[in-house]
């Protein structure tokens, strides 16, 4: 393992981060008071309690989920798209380094500036409501792996992409709708019965409904069914990134 071109591509990545470090900051900091105004005050004042947990609270893991999964996916995709729609990404090819290097190098960087926004996030939300974190170590476990898993998925758009309009395409259109009808702002056992069998065709709500019982102790399916839908998605996207790198797929043409 070349951990100095691990290190090299991470370092690169992460300075990119640094150097808007403020709008990286306050753009969260910002769309989570605001989520907090609509949500918490206005539609909070009519919906009290859910599962017994104060209705501001119980949205946090929701948000953190939403801000958490478009950020790693967004930066994963642009980190490894802008080599290769400059032209520099053949040099990196070319380097003694494999695809494990590289993709440890990106996707690692991609899933700390995730998880940097989810702390961030987690800190604005502490000033509105009071959390109390009944698992912390399930809590960081999940944060983390959703970090990983989705950067992955980044990591596959930045490839697939052929521009700028397409990186933001599965984020817009795909991740940001399942994660609102992923009972992000609701339980969903709240729904009607038939409409909560569809929606465990969801994969986003073995992942809210997770994170959530790391929080509140409750959940909408099994805590074990939450670690096997994350980690099953993370080694789909890790065969699916192996098979690109060996074929060439949207690398070499």
């Amino acid at each position: 393992m070349n951990w100095t071109a691990v290190a090299s591509i991470y370092r690169f990545e992460m300075a990119r981060f640094f150097r808007t470090l403020m709008q990286s900051f306050m753009s969260p900091v910002l769309s989570t008071s605001l989520y907090f105004v609509v949500f918490g005050a206005a539609i909070g004042s009519r919906i009290d309690q859910v599962e017994g947990i104060d209705y501001g609270a119980f949205i946090v893991p929701g948000l953190i989920m939403l801000s958490v999964m478009t950020q790693a996916i967004s930066n994963a995709s642009f980190g490894i798209y802008f080599p290769k729609f400059i032209g520099t990404i053949y040099e990196l090819l070319s380097a003694p380094v494999n695809f494990l290097e590289i993709v440890l190098g990106y996707v690692g960087a991609a899933a700390t500036k995730a998880l940097f926004i989810g702390v961030v996030i987690l800190a604005t939300a502490s000033l509105f409501v009071d959390l109390t974190i009944a698992h912390p170590i399930a809590m960081v476990l999940f944060m983390l792996l959703t970090c990983l898993s989705f950067a992955l998925l980044g990591f596959i758009i930045g490839i697939w992409a052929g521009n700028f309009e397409q990186l933001q395409l599965v984020p817009l259109m795909i991740v940001t709708p399942l994660v609102f009808l992923g009972g992000s702002f609701y339980s969903i056992s709240m729904l009607p019965p038939i409409w909560q069998k569809i929606t465990l065709f969801n994969p986003v709500v073995y992942l809210i409904s997770g994170f959530r019982w790391a929080f509140f102790d409750t959940a909408d399916v099994p805590v074990g069914l939450s670690l096997m839908a994350i980690g099953g998605f993370t080694v789909a996207c890790m065969a699916v990134i192996w098979w690109i790198f060996k074929t060439g797929w949207r690398i070499r043409s």
